[in-house]
């Protein structure tokens, strides 16, 4: 199956595609900036320059795009279906960097979160996504 797109309009789109100040991301921080935590945004000093750093808390919290880091029984976690070598490979790296970069951030003695986009997407899960939030910072605190 070959792509549908011209290599224009598919150069157009992938340029699109941002890694920091993502939509989802936003949201997590405005979420989080009303309930009165207060973060620093990609510290470069922490291994996988979290999205959110709270401090205080000692933890980060990474907002994963559900197609980037391959989330398991969603349906935006999909492999594409053409050019398979390039993407396969690809996707398998950024599930090791994370995998990689969290055991360091618990080594560190740093609390992480992960928050899919699709908890941020849909509003019947972003109460769920709050608890996460509130249930893990608690604990640490």
């Amino acid at each position: 199956m070959t792509d549908h797109l011209p290599n224009e309009k598919r150069s157009w789109n992938m340029s699109r595609i941002r890694s920091k100040n993502t939509i989802p991301e936003v949201k997590v921080r405005s979420i989080l900036h009303c309930r009165g935590y207060r973060f620093r945004l990609h510290r470069k000093d922490l291994p996988g320059k979290p999205d959110v750093v709270l401090p205080k808390y000692k933890t980060v919290i990474f907002v994963h795009g559900c197609f980037w880091h391959q989330h398991k029984n969603c349906n935006r976690g999909n492999t594409p279906k053409t050019n398979k070598q390039y993407w396969l490979p690809k996707l398998r790296r950024n599930v090791e960097n994370f995998k990689k970069n969290q055991r360091k951030l618990k080594k560190l003695g740093w609390q992480v979160i992960v928050i899919w986009e699709c908890e941020v997407k849909y509003q019947n899960k972003i109460q769920t996504m709050i608890n996460k939030i509130q249930n893990r910072v608690s604990l640490q605190y």
